[in-house]
């Protein structure tokens, strides 16, 4: 039987928070890290360590960073309190945000001079996911790595997809996911709102496409959003032009056009200019109800 390990979550978020009580009721010892200090005691109050994360460093088996971006992780891991310095050799840093693969190629190089392991590990599955254990992990990186974070990925995925012996692969992977998950959002928002001036009620919408041939994950999961004018961010329209302009980024330097994508990315752009940023990102149906001159439900 595997003995409980020491695992830092740098990142209480709508994912980390869950990851980071999985990672607890496994009965792994458990340490969090966020800008919120109310996430933090949060997590300490359902029995996370108290001791400072500085000071536990050095003991960690793993840090699993659930930041929002590429700048964010790298300053986490090799900032001016960055944590990668302060780890012991053998170490794995389990790196769970959506990146460029040559960002995380970088992160794993320069973890690698400071004898860290570093697993690309980018998730999938949402808040509800997360909370249940049960995320789709797209994982590169040595066979060390993918060993040191077995405690982690553990008590925090239902499927662990082992896409290769080196960073990169996994955040390839996460970025065709989102190229598809993104513009099925935006497909999602268009289709309801189109149905909408045809006298399709987004009820009626969410009644019939689902078991039709235009269904998809993301119809079925944020579509209940926008018939309940429930826009509490589960997925914020700021992931999208973040995550979008990754895919782009991506697609310019492999010279491959992603026409979809970019419209896409422009639906998103025009919501979070909206002032939708930090709303569901279901919110940029908003955008389409607009530009026709129809309410959606819940409009006065």
């Amino acid at each position: 039987m595997r003995s409980p390990a020491k695992i830092a979550v740098i990142g209480l978020g709508s994912m980390g928070y869950g990851m980071a009580r999985n990672i607890l009721k496994a009965g792994h010892e458990t340490w969090g890290a966020d800008i919120n200090a109310a996430r933090v005691e949060a997590l300490q109050a359902e029995g996370a360590a108290a001791t400072a994360l500085a000071e536990a460093a050095p003991t960690l088996d793993a840090v699993v960073t659930v930041v929002l971006n590429a700048a964010q992780t790298e300053a986490v891991l090799f900032g001016e309190d960055g944590i990668v310095p302060r780890l012991r050799k053998g170490a794995v840093v389990v790196a769970c945000a959506t990146v460029a693969p040559d960002f995380a190629r970088q992160m794993e190089a320069r973890c690698a001079e400071a004898g860290v392991l570093f697993l690309d590990a980018p998730i999938s599955g949402g808040a509800v996911r997360a909370a249940s254990g049960e995320l789709s992990v797209m994982a590169s990186g040595s066979a060390d790595a993918f060993a040191a974070a077995r405690p982690v990925l553990d008590a925090t995925s239902a499927t662990v997809f082992e896409l290769g012996d080196s960073a990169g692969a996994g955040s390839a992977m996460k970025a065709v996911n989102q190229l598809l998950a993104g513009t099925h959002i935006a497909a999602m928002a268009e289709a309801m709102t189109f149905g909408m001036t045809q006298g399709v009620s987004p009820e009626l919408f969410m009644k019939v496409i689902p078991q039709c041939a235009g269904a998809s994950w993301m119809i079925e999961n944020r579509g209940p959003h926008i018939v309940d004018a429930d826009y509490t961010p589960r997925s914020t329209v700021d992931i999208w032009p973040k995550d979008l302009g990754i895919v782009m980024d991506i697609a310019r330097s492999a010279k491959f056009g992603a026409p979809l994508t970019a419209a896409a990315l422009q639906q998103f752009l025009a919501a979070s200019g909206s002032g939708l940023g930090a709303e569901d990102d279901a919110a940029v149906a908003k955008v389409y109800a607009r530009n026709a001159g129809i309410k959606l439900p819940g409009d006065a």
